[in-house]
């Protein structure tokens, strides 16, 4: 364990120490003999790195190879600042840079500074401009990709193919690989920087090396070119040759596509794929020996290594080819399993136009997803339902700045959510620039305004709500409204479970012995039907079993569910302790009793057209005139009628509860707000 830590101290160490150390050589100057270990701890080390960079099997693999480009860069640009210190005080800088300047080029000067120039050449315009271009187009690419990526990952994890740690890894590799392609864009800036700089450094020390040799110390011409200018032109070849290692290294990296193998593994294997192809390169290099005056031998050697990998290649064919077909197969999603979970429509779905997806983009403070997943929860804990995930995904056939909320691949709302800008709700908004609209769930008088023009809007009185808040509001609305439709068979399964739990004998007792769990099924969606919430399942079951034992009538069934939630059916209207409800008058209630039937859909009121469009309508006027008082009422009347009446008002007063009398008992305080009567006039009591 403490050499574990002390190896982890050491690398922390390494790489601050190397930096502080380049820093002092270009201020101190160093020996020859530690001037040659550092060159060739500078050379070996462009070396290590380009093979590093050849082995990897994907780019993130090398993610510090940034930093690393810059260290190494730095690292010799120091070496060649105390090589040249060296060369112009003492005319001698190590065994290497002579070596190079003497023994490699021949001594020289102009075979020294005509492989120097190419070497520039190779580095400068070949290498360096070609692995720029590649990291520039692959930063764009990579961040232009990131929100699609990101959507992926979402959806993947929203219908399961994935948990939340697998969504965690994938994001972070996402964001990974934008910061190294960004980075590496960086980085290839450096290895171009350096190339001119070794051009300039050249130059320098070859006017310096004459200046020094002819007006300092009195040389001919000659003499300063052996003393100093090969020393000079040594200097930069052995700079030279670890700079262009690092750009062959820096090509590699951004050109490393994603693959099982090393770059070394995925080379041969493709290029010795198809036998058609070398047996051609063969014969003509074969071909290339009828030519006078060309050398047989090389082409034939050449020719004849191409013909004898082809044959290779061709003893390995039937396999591959008997392998293929398995392969394609397995790819092929066209087995009955597969395409049954191919055709599965998601539950709830949310479609985003594409120029509206930053808002699940986390890089650009997109949180869209963040407030699905806590909707859920809020749902859960309000309502009792365990609503499935939402399928959040983009649509390229969406028009711009438009969402879409889907119900098992159908569409039940729209909205638009254009970029850059809030929702402003409030009545005086004609002093604010933006587009008017709608708020898509109350129906209230809206505008889309600048969103940096939010806290002017809040300061006139305007409530504002960014673009996420309104999609997140309106989908909480589409789920409140359809709950009972996502109340699946499996939800009430999993839901009962939970009951069993903590309380196995109301779950033995109700189910499968007196209903099953559709009919439980059946029981919970009518009460979600009516706004109920089915948190308190226990006291639901317990009054189920009751009735169930009796009677398997699904009205009945539900009313009795209800009678045992009581107080908190109510409690949702009941504010500052007061509940206010309009009722019927006991005339108007009696007649509706006895014009009451039972159908196919549950009890009907068959009272007269006239009577019954009076009725709905002194409803509709005494809900507006409560609503406009800042009043949420609900209309109470006999249990007997409840549900009939329900069926009368639900169609053209879907927001307005209907509620037993004894469903009220126990409420705080009971405040009318009107009285509906047969007669065309209302009588209103007093607020």
């Amino acid at each position: 364990m403490s050499e574990s830590s002390s190896l982890k101290r050491l690398a922390q160490l390494a790489v601050p120490l190397g930096i502080v150390g380049v820093v002092v050589m270009l201020v101190i100057p160093l020996p020859p003999v530690v001037l040659d270990l550092l060159i060739a701890a500078n050379i070996t080390g462009a070396l290590l790195i380009l093979l590093v960079a050849m082995f990897v099997t994907r780019p993130l693999d090398f993610a510090a190879f940034p930093a690393v480009l810059l260290v190494m860069t730095l690292f010799r640009l120091a070496l060649n600042v105390s090589a040249t210190r060296l060369v112009l005080l003492d005319g001698y800088a190590g065994k290497v840079i002579d070596t190079f300047g003497h023994f490699v080029v021949g001594g020289s000067l102009i075979v020294g500074l005509v492989v120097f120039a190419i070497l520039l050449v190779i580095q400068f315009i070949v290498i360096t401009n070609g692995a720029g271009r590649v990291a520039e187009v692959g930063a764009r690419f990579t961040l232009d990709a990131m929100p699609g990526k990101q959507m992926a990952i979402d959806a993947d994890l929203n219908s399961g193919l994935i948990d939340e740690d697998q969504a965690r890894v994938r994001r972070a590799e996402v964001h990974a690989e934008a910061d190294f392609y960004g980075a590496m864009d960086g980085a290839s800036k450096f290895v171009k920087g350096d190339a001119i700089a070794a051009i300039v450094i050249t130059l320098v020390n070859l006017l310096g090396g004459f200046a020094v040799g002819m007006a300092q110390k009195g040389m001919s011409a000659g003499d300063a070119v052996s003393t100093y200018s090969l020393l000079t032109v040594g200097d930069g070849l052995v700079s030279q040759i670890p700079a262009l290692l690092l750009s062959v290294a820096t090509g590699l990296v951004v050109t490393r596509s994603v693959s099982q193998d090393d770059m070394g593994s995925d080379i041969v294997r493709q290029l010795t794929a198809h036998q058609l192809p070398l047996r051609m390169a063969g014969f003509a290099a074969l071909a290339l020996c009828l030519i006078p005056g060309l050398p047989k031998i090389p082409f034939l050697l050449t020719g004849g290594a191409l013909l004898l990998i082809s044959s290779r290649v061709k003893d390995q064919e039937p396999a591959t080819t008997d392998a293929l077909p398995h392969t394609v197969a397995e790819s092929v999603p066209d087995t009955p399993e597969l395409l049954a979970s191919e055709i599965q429509v998601d539950p709830l779905g949310l479609e985003l136009s594409v120029d509206i997806v930053d808002l699940v983009h986390s890089g650009t403070g997109g949180d869209l997803l963040e407030r699905v997943q806590a909707l859920r929860r809020k749902v859960a804990m309000e309502i009792g339902v365990l609503i499935p995930p939402v399928r959040t995904r983009d649509n390229v056939e969406l028009p711009a700045r438009t969402y879409v909320i889907k119900l098992f691949g159908v569409e039940v709302a729209r909205g638009e959510a254009p970029p850059g800008t809030a929702l402003a709700i409030g009545d005086y908004l004609g002093s604010l620039p933006g587009e008017p609209t709608t708020e898509p769930v109350f129906g209230l008088q809206a505008k889309w305004i600048p969103a940096e023009l939010s806290k002017q809007a809040e300061l006139s009185g305007a409530t504002v709500v960014d673009r996420t808040a309104a999609i997140t509001t309106h989908l909480a609305d589409v789920v409140g409204t359809y709950a009972s439709r996502l109340l699946g068979r499996e939800e009430v399964r999993l839901l009962t479970d939970v009951v069993k739990r903590n309380h196995p004998v109301v779950v033995e007792e109700l189910t499968p012995s007196l209903l099953s769990l559709g009919q439980v099924q059946q029981v919970l969606q009518a009460l979600l039907e009516e706004g109920v919430s089915i948190r308190d399942l226990v006291r639901i079951y317990e009054a189920l079993s009751l009735r169930a034992a009796t009677t398997k009538d699904h009205d009945s069934l539900v009313q009795a569910a209800r009678a045992a939630l009581g107080p908190g059916i109510v409690a949702p209207y009941v504010h500052d302790g007061v509940v206010h409800v309009m009722t019927f008058e006991p005339r108007l209630e009696q007649r509706m009793l006895e014009a009451m039937r039972p159908s196919e859909e549950g009890p009907v009121l068959v009272l007269d057209p006239i009577l019954a469009q009076r009725v709905i309508g002194t409803v509709a006027h005494l809900l507006i005139e409560a609503e406009n008082r800042n009043v949420r009422p609900v209309l109470a009347c006999a249990p007997q009628i409840r549900l009939a009446v329900r069926h009368m008002v639900r169609p053209g007063i879907e927001r307005l509860p209907v509620l037993s009398y004894q469903e009220l008992s126990g409420s705080a305080q009971v405040r009318s707000v009107g009285i509906i009567s047969s007669e065309p006039v209302a009588e209103m009591s007093p607020a």
